[in-house]
């Protein structure tokens, strides 16, 4: 079962699809510009803000653990 697990994994790892994050009006507005500068900055933002709350979501569940860990074992 592990191994399947590992090989699931693995073959996951290994196939990846290139997000863009954009809606399709700012796409088609963005699309236009010459540089792409600004159509990379906006990604950039939407990317940031998406992983925000993952953060925050992992930093509470890790005091959680550690807290429910302390006091197992007193």
């Amino acid at each position: 079962m592990k191994i399947k697990i590992f090989y699931i994994s693995i073959l996951l790892l290994l196939i990846s699809v290139s997000a863009e994050a954009q809606c399709a009006m700012c796409r088609a507005v963005l699309e236009s510009e010459e540089g792409q500068e600004t159509a990379k900055g906006i990604n950039n933002g939407i990317k940031y803000l998406m992983i925000i709350p993952y953060i925050l979501v992992g930093t509470v569940g890790y005091f959680i653990y550690k807290e429910n860990k302390k006091g197992s074992k007193k």
